[in-house]
């Protein structure tokens, strides 16, 4: 493929010349190049090719060398690395001695965190700002929260604290009603509700109200945003979620307009006070495969451009597959076995129970200490709770597994996908710490089957699943 304008960009600075037109058809040529790029290595697609324009918009306004830019569920950082001098690296993106497919401060000045997990950008943007008012310095700090990771608890626990910010701090909420699969839980189905309200034509007169009624520099953000607000009519606003923990909240506003985009961050570079800003974008953009197939294509193996996945081999079940026909198999002998997972119903083998046992499954979301304790519950009143986690993220439980669980010596069954290392993903999503944190709880019987045969054996077991009285 012809990458005219992407050639030319080596580093953020490069783009600050372009017209709005350019930097339109620049995006474009980012989808592109990322698509070819993935098809060849795999990686995470969808979510990234959504994000572009914004990203563009991010780094036209602010100076991350200088600024903070601090990413939620880093998965989404594609564009970021290719505008920060990294895209001739994408031959070996999530390869020995390539690019790592999430945020890394080993790659580059413009990343902070090494971070592969959801909840921990709005944290530790407060640690940010909080030392920045110690020390008396001046960069811009800017979060970018996506896929569903604006439900996770310990971003709600720093939305719970964000008044402790007495200077800049942009949270950018990217609402693509997604996380891996369809957003779960009422905050996801509440900012859907507010998705469908709203009208592309909506977004652009919202966009004209912040503009006209944003501070210049130094007035505060209180009188703006009142007056923002009383020139707003709409049936259903997110800024009701936010104005109850006393956040300035601006949107929605389209995720892929650049102009608008620019011109917003430029004007709320100037507020004195924290303040999220919510884009609406589409993940899979500009890839009709993936637009029409996200969940398909969140984290992918190498495919063909038409979006044909690259065949697996023929005859052998994985792991997660023996545990999809097994658990199935054990629910319909079972009525008190249920499944919960955490945002992952594909990726750990439950979508076949979902389809089969609706009334028995939950997804809670990107909120693992939910999910277990919520298992403790059911535990506690005789049902056969499977918690399927990867163990990655399994690690964000450990007190809930250890207080509500293993204390209580309840009969809760851990399927710990994706263990051991794991390769593309990289040192965020290693799976090396279960045996370690779990052998040491009392009352815990860990088994590791070396194949699918001992897997079902193990699931069948009298310990994991004991017969009815």
């Amino acid at each position: 493929m012809q990458y005219d304008l992407l050639t030319k960009i080596n580093s953020p600075q490069d783009i600050r010349s372009f017209s709005v037109s350019q930097l339109n058809s620049l995006a474009s040529e980012i989808r592109d190049f990322i698509t070819e790029s993935v098809s060849c290595t795999g990686g995470h697609l969808a979510s990234n090719l959504g994000a572009v324009d914004v990203t563009i918009a991010m780094h036209y306004v602010f100076d991350f060398s200088q600024d903070k830019l601090i990413w939620d569920v880093g998965h989404q950082c594609y564009p970021h690395k290719i505008l920060t001098g990294r895209k001739g690296l994408f031959n070996k993106l999530r390869q020995k001695d390539g690019i790592s497919g999430f945020p890394s401060p080993a790659e580059s000045e413009y990343d902070q965190f090494s971070v592969g997990h959801a909840g921990t950008s709005i944290p530790t943007a407060i640690g940010l700002a909080l030392a920045s008012e110690q020390l008396k310095t001046s960069e811009k700090i800017v979060t970018f929260v996506g896929d569903a990771s604006i439900v996770n608890g310990s971003n709600f626990e720093a939305l719970n604290n964000l008044g402790l910010v007495k200077r800049q701090l942009l949270i950018i909420l990217n609402d693509n009603s997604m996380a891996i699969d369809v957003s779960q839980g009422a905050i996801a189905r509440f900012l859907a509700k507010v998705r469908l309200s709203h009208k592309y034509e909506d977004l652009r007169n919202t966009t004209n109200r912040i503009l006209e009624h944003l501070p210049v520099v130094g007035k505060k953000v209180e009188g703006a945003l009142e007056s923002f607000k009383r020139t707003l009519r709409m049936a259903i606003t997110p800024s009701r979620l936010f104005e109850s923990l006393n956040i300035p909240y601006f949107g929605p506003v389209d995720g892929h307009d650049i102009g608008a985009l620019i011109q917003l961050f430029k004007a709320m570079n100037h507020l004195n006070s924290p303040a999220v800003l919510h884009v609406y974008t589409k993940k899979g953009k500009g890839y009709t495969p993936a637009k029409e197939d996200p969940t398909r294509f969140h984290s992918t193996g190498p495919f063909k451009i038409n979006g044909e996945l690259e065949s697996e081999s023929a005859g052998k079940r994985s792991f997660t597959k023996v545990f999809s026909d097994t658990i199935v198999k054990l629910a319909k002998e079972d009525e008190r076995i249920t499944a919960i997972t955490a945002a992952m119903p594909d990726g750990t083998g439950l979508i076949d129970f979902r389809n089969n046992f609706p009334s028995r499954y939950y997804d809670v979301g990107i909120a693992e200490s939910v999910a277990v304790d919520i298992a403790a519950g059911q535990a506690k009143m005789g049902l056969k709770p499977f918690v399927c986690i990867y163990s990655t993220f399994l690690q964000r439980s450990f007190d809930q597994i250890f207080q509500e669980v293993s204390l209580q010596n309840l009969p809760v069954i851990f399927c710990i996908d994706r263990a051991g290392l794991v390769g593309a993903d990289g040192p965020t999503h290693h799976g090396v710490m279960d045996i370690g944190f779990l052998r040491m709880m009392p009352n815990m019987i860990l088994v590791s089957p070396a194949n699918g045969i001992e897997l079902e054996k193990a699931m069948r077991s009298p310990s994991v699943i004991q017969k009815k009285r």
